[in-house]
């Protein structure tokens, strides 16, 4: 964490202490120190080209059948309340509460038939593309994000390569951003919804007091470097020197600001609700322009959760009220990445953890059902307009094409260079490992 405070503090002549001194020349990035971030971006190479991911995770599961895979041939209690609608593609009909999405068909593809899901109710599966409850390398499997850090690092060193925009909620595990892993600290997503955000702001300190402490710091490096038999110091003041550029620099600041947006472009995103209701729910419109805003300035991959779709009571009446407004920001992020051309180089993924049961309940809610889910695939220059996938008569099992979580990720990967069958990265034990399990591959219908 990267403490400049605004007040003195005992300690050295400066008005530091020891513990804030020790602080200085790192950000807080999940308690990280950005100079880490900054060696280990070097250490793996920055790449040049600037392809990203925006990952929208559905909290508790959206309901599949009353989504994208209605099934009017089905009994009542299968088929439920919502009637489907024709889209821009002629064959493909979605729910009648995604008017805008049906719209914008021949840029989307919806997926109706994902399966390998563990069943758990958080974001690890959709965050990884491994089950949380499976086998598990030494230091656990790295987030997506975390994985496009190590490997591509960021396009501009101002802005975080991976960033997490989830909000909190009452259950912990629908808040998660994603998790390093294996690969370490120095690839877990910045978060500026956490502590961190405040100390992105120089708090009642000059860039020239700011520069006298930098100073100071870089004495007492000289002294490390001095002791240091090994050579690790090597180069320190560089990456130091990063460091404060990313605090100095307006550039992430002005990427999380939406305010500096075009106001009909906000408009089009429209307004949410911060709110947690129960357990999660929190409906922030703006972190769809946000995440755009923030591949655009650098960063390599943006996770966020929208709502909560857990609805084992009242999920009609529930997607009534959520689905308009999911509809509205994805619908606005398809137009914004089209109209700025990033379409080919920004990949979008929209899903939960799970399906809902056929079935509708007693409470006229769907629970969980992990055999078969969907999503919603855009960008990235794949191969849009279609739908893939189908499932059974009463939407309970993958019928045609089913696709596992790890093709989603091959797939991912494929479209910022990354080739999962040939890549590894060394565990904590040393031991080289595949991004997904042997044997998932790119999905060609995509590529």
């Amino acid at each position: 964490m990267l403490t400049i405070p605004g007040k003195p503090l005992s300690g050295f002549c400066d008005g530091l202490s020891r513990r804030s001194f020790l602080k200085i020349g790192g950000l807080a990035l999940g308690g990280l120190a950005l100079p880490q971030i900054l060696r280990a971006q070097e250490a793996s190479g920055v790449r040049h080209t600037h392809k990203g991911i925006i990952m929208i995770f559905l909290p508790g599961g959206p309901p599949h059948q009353d989504f994208f895979d209605l099934k009017m041939d089905a009994p009542a209690e299968i088929r439920g309340e919502f009637k489907p609608i024709d889209t821009a593609v002629p064959g493909i009909q979605i729910c009648e509460h995604f008017p805008l999405i049906a719209q914008r068909m021949d840029k989307l593809v919806p997926i109706r038939s994902i399966v390998g899901a563990s069943g758990a109710p958080d974001a690890f599966e959709c965050l990884t593309g491994h089950k949380r409850r499976g086998p598990q390398p030494p230091g656990g499997w790295p987030a997506l994000g975390s994985v496009l850090s190590k490997m591509r690092g960021a396009a501009n060193p101002a802005i975080p390569p991976f960033v997490g925009l989830s909000p909190k909620m009452g259950h912990v595990p629908w808040s998660d951003a994603g998790d390093p892993g294996f690969l370490g600290v120095a690839h877990a997503p910045f978060k500026p919804s956490g502590e961190g955000k405040d100390d992105m702001v120089l708090q009642g300190i000059t860039l020239d007091r700011l520069a006298d402490r930098k100073a100071l710091l870089a004495s007492f490096d000289n002294f490390r470097r001095e002791a240091d038999a090994t050579g690790m110091m090597d180069g320190l003041d560089n990456f130091n020197q990063q460091a404060f550029g990313v605090l100095t620099s307006s550039r992430l600041m002005e990427a999380l600001d939406i305010e500096k947006e075009d106001p009909k472009i906000r408009a089009a995103y429209g307004k949410g609700d911060p709110k947690n209701r129960n357990d999660g729910g929190p409906k922030l419109m703006e972190h769809f322009l946000m995440a755009r805003r923030l591949i655009e300035a650098g960063s390599r991959c943006v996770t966020l959760a929208f709502s909560r779709w857990d609805h084992h009571g009242q999920n009609f009446n529930a997607c009534r009220q959520d689905m308009p407004m999911l509809d509205q920001g994805v619908s606005a992020l398809i137009d914004d990445i089209h109209n700025r051309g990033l379409d080919k180089d920004v990949s979008v993924v929209v899903w939960g953890e799970f399906g809902r049961t056929p079935k509708i309940n007693a409470g006229v809610g769907r629970d969980h059902w992990p055999a078969v889910s969907c999503a919603l695939l855009f960008g990235g220059g794949m191969r849009t307009g279609q739908v893939i996938g189908s499932t059974d008569r009463l939407g309970g099992e993958a019928k045609d094409r089913p696709v596992h979580f790890q093709e989603v990720f091959a797939t991912l990967y494929h479209r910022l260079g990354i080739d999962v069958s040939q890549v590894t990265l060394p565990d904590l034990s040393g031991r080289p490992q595949y991004l997904v399990d042997r044997g998932y591959q790119v999905m060609r219908e995509l590529v």
